[in-house]
């Protein structure tokens, strides 16, 4: 089961973006800028996570490492 991480540093579009670390990606934050979202099915179910722990922050899946869930 892939695991995921979000960016705790907002990005210019004001998203906070899940990235795929089972995957890897270019565009994968400073590991002190991440935060551990676990192991999940799929990348839809790591954002709907990711939502459910920071509710104040917009979240979208990373273009690169998770585009199906790429919204924005």
């Amino acid at each position: 089961m892939p695991t995921f991480i979000v960016n705790r540093n907002t990005q210019s579009s004001g998203d906070n973006e899940v990235h795929n670390t089972t995957t890897g990606c270019k565009e994968m934050p400073a590991v002190e800028n991440q935060i551990n979202l676990g192991a999940h099915l799929s990348c839809h179910d790591a954002v709907a996570y990711a939502k459910q722990q920071l509710r104040n922050s917009r979240i979208n899946g990373c273009f690169y490492c998770c585009n199906s869930c790429h919204t924005s």
